[in-house]
């Protein structure tokens, strides 16, 4: 008598984990490249809702203190920002002594005020 074996289990084939991997694959080649862009978005975007935090900062000061132009260790001495912040704009930002069409005074990169 033979007897006669049942398949209870059905498994997936080799070639339809193949074609799974592929698809996968294909996807993360697509969303790589823009994930590098997004962050870089992202930290343009930090980076000027810095500067726009900075800048609140330096016209709260100028008009506590009857228009005096700021230093960053004012700023810091008298809380108007954290001593994180003090630390991170100090090689970074420069408060330019020339003020915008509202009367607040520039904060603006090393980098940029050098070129100029």
């Amino acid at each position: 008598m033979k007897k006669i074996i049942k398949k209870t289990k059905e498994a997936f084939t080799l070639i339809e984990m193949v074609i799974v991997l592929f698809i996968i694959s294909l996807l993360l080649l697509v969303m790589i490249p823009n994930l590098g862009t997004q962050k870089n978005n992202a930290d343009t975007k930090s980076e000027a809702a810095f500067v726009a935090t900075l800048q609140t900062q330096v016209d709260m000061y100028a008009t506590d203190e009857n228009g005096s132009t700021p230093t960053w260790k004012d700023l810091s001495d008298k809380g108007y920002i954290s001593k994180k912040q003090s630390e991170k704009v100090q090689n970074k930002y420069v408060i330019s002594d020339k003020k915008d069409n509202t009367g607040s005074y520039i904060v603006e990169s090393k980098n940029a005020s050098s070129q100029k």
